[in-house]
């Protein structure tokens, strides 16, 4: 294709994915489905526009979408809120995922005529959850934070072992490795130093934001990337886990305090993530042949797979995993509806392509059949699922409007937002009665989508989003009165 040719489909893709992820909140209808759609109907197989089987770039491009995806997510999450769940999440991300793959590994040999290994490398291929899908899925719910922060924690911690298994499966496969004490001193080098790669670079890039000023406030998001990138290619020099390096990494970026220029930093973040997640989705959808896809045969098995994933495997896996853990029936019910499966899967399904393994293009066409059937039958009905458990909290307001003090590390103030909940002790309160530090001004607030200009009768309501300005020494003083903990950042 020529190179104006190429802009032009890259940007019909963007402006046509944006208009579907906003077309897509009205269905209920997961994006990454939208966007796969799109793909297949501009392939070979579709209107014919591109013609596109490129494995290798596709997994190239994936990887890399992934690794912005995850460091994004772990901008977005909130520390005090993940540290109590993280221990049911870490062991979904392992323990659960060994027992997924191990149960749908068994399902895959009963109805594929395929060998052990490689039914049990279809398992670790769908063993994980997916961090773009759940993300996407979950942002603005009112579902229960402690069920929503344990899914976001899981899938952006999962991945590492879904890899480990489908890589070393995959050797196994092509007889470049067998079992021993080295595959399990490998897995626990992975995880163990990409955890702490990640976090000791997610304080130094915390470190060089409050120390260095760059002089412009559009350099900090690209330094930010250029961590995101550097944290996973310098862990996957040393064979750790990248992937959950990233994750850790933008994790303690996402909880320091007085970051200069933090809301630009995760709004620009925001919107890469999103960039990544549609040109990731489209390309997946040009990949996939729909003919082969939709053929009888892989849709009668890729309907009877997904049942015993979504059904068996997965609920299996959570029931399991969450004994040790004070979490109801209803709200393990949740955590097993809610394992949305999707461009982990598929991008793990392109290195058995790579290596040329026999049946490796039918397992490809499974998996994304699956991912398919995950992202409609599961996606769209989360909310709806939560609310008849009764596990919903009160309604997310998303206010349209933000404001951001424009300064840098020379200047000792911010702007930050605080949004009042309904477990706020300031509701009802007028500002003039609230006992703010000195130097603490309340510069605006979002009622309803609506500018209101403070003054010190205005009374504090739910869901009101106060901007307030603070010089950096006050910060403390301020957190203690609106109720704020301490960050892992801070």
């Amino acid at each position: 294709m020529e190179t104006n040719t190429v802009i032009l489909f890259s940007a019909l893709f963007l402006i046509g994915g944006v208009m579907m992820a906003k077309f897509s909140s009205r269905l209920g209808v997961p994006a990454l489905v939208l966007f796969i759609i799109v793909g297949m109907l501009f392939g070979s197989d579709g209107f014919g526009f591109i013609y596109f089987d490129n494995a290798s770039l596709t997994q190239s491009l994936g990887i890399l979408a992934l690794v912005l995806i995850l460091f994004d997510g772990g901008l977005q999450t909130e520390w005090r809120r993940t540290k109590a769940v993280l221990p049911i999440s870490l062991s979904l991300a392992t323990v659960g995922v060994l027992i997924t793959a191990g149960i749908f590994g068994v399902a895959a040999k009963l109805f594929l005529d395929v060998t052990w290994n490689e039914a049990l490398l279809v398992g670790a291929i769908v063993g994980s959850t997916d961090a773009a899908a759940v993300f996407a899925v979950m942002k603005g719910k009112n579902i229960k934070r402690k069920l929503q922060s344990t899914l976001e924690a899981e899938s952006g911690s999962n991945d590492p072992m879904a890899m480990f298994l489908t890589l070393t499966l995959l050797q196994l496969a092509i007889g470049e490795e067998s079992f021993g004490a080295s595959l399990f001193l490998s897995f626990f080098w992975q995880m163990g130093a990409g955890l702490l790669i990640g976090i000791l670079f997610g304080f130094a890039a915390s470190w060089a934001m409050k120390s260095i000023d760059l002089g412009s406030n559009g350099l900090y998001p690209v330094f930010s990337i250029g961590i995101a990138l550097f944290t996973y290619s310098m862990t996957d020099l040393v064979n750790a886990s990248g992937l959950l390096a990233v994750y850790a990494a933008a994790l303690v970026l996402g909880n320091t305090k007085s970051l200069p220029y933090g809301q630009t930093i995760f709004r620009f973040h925001d919107g890469i993530a999103w960039m990544m997640q549609i040109l990731m989705f489209i390309v997946l959808g040009l990949l996939v042949f729909p003919s082969e896809l939709f053929s009888t045969w892989i849709v009668l098995k890729g309907l009877a797979l997904s049942f015993i994933l979504i059904f068996i495997a997965r609920p299996v896996a959570v029931l399991i995993s969450s004994i040790p853990f004070k979490f109801t029936m209803k709200e393990k019910a949740f955590l097993s509806w809610a394992g949305l499966r999707g461009a982990v899967p598929i991008v793990l399904a392109t290195f058995p392509l790579l290596e040329g393994l026999e049946n490796s293009q039918l397992f490809f066409n499974l998996v994304f059949f699956i991912v398919m059937t995950s992202a409609l039958f599961q996606g769209t009905t989360i909310p709806y699922i939560a609310k008849r458990l009764g596990l919903t909290g009160p309604e997310v307001h998303i206010p349209s409007h933000s404001l951001e003090l424009v300064s840098s590390t020379t200047v000792n103030a911010e702007m930050i937002p605080y949004t009042i909940t309904s477990s706020s002790k300031l509701i009802g309160e007028e500002l003039s009665d609230i006992s703010f530090p000195d130097k603490v001004l309340v510069s605006a607030i979002i009622r309803q989508d609506e500018l209101i200009a403070p003054s010190g009768d205005t009374k504090i309501k739910v869901n009101d989003v106060l901007y307030i300005l603070v010089e950096n020494q006050k910060r403390s003083e301020l957190e203690k009165v609106l109720g704020i903990r301490k960050t892992i950042g801070g």
